[in-house]
């Protein structure tokens, strides 16, 4: 049985850029409905950047390997 909460690199970039998209297109300023979205935001940027980390060190990994 898999995690539920377990996300992916690709899940984490498509919430960001709705999010982004939801920042862009609102006419008014709901500051807490922003306030949360750019809280969301960061937390989901942490993740990729952590990601990111891991894809890196096991690319260099297999090409030490090679």
């Amino acid at each position: 049985m898999g995690k539920k909460n377990e996300m992916t690199y690709s899940q984490a970039v498509a919430e960001l850029e709705n999010i982004v998209k939801s920042l862009e297109s609102s006419d008014k300023a709901n500051l807490d409905l922003i306030a949360q979205q750019v809280k969301r935001a960061s937390e989901l940027m942490e993740f990729c950047r952590k990601q990111l980390t891991v894809i890196d060190d096991e690319i260099q990994k297999i090409v030490e390997g090679i």
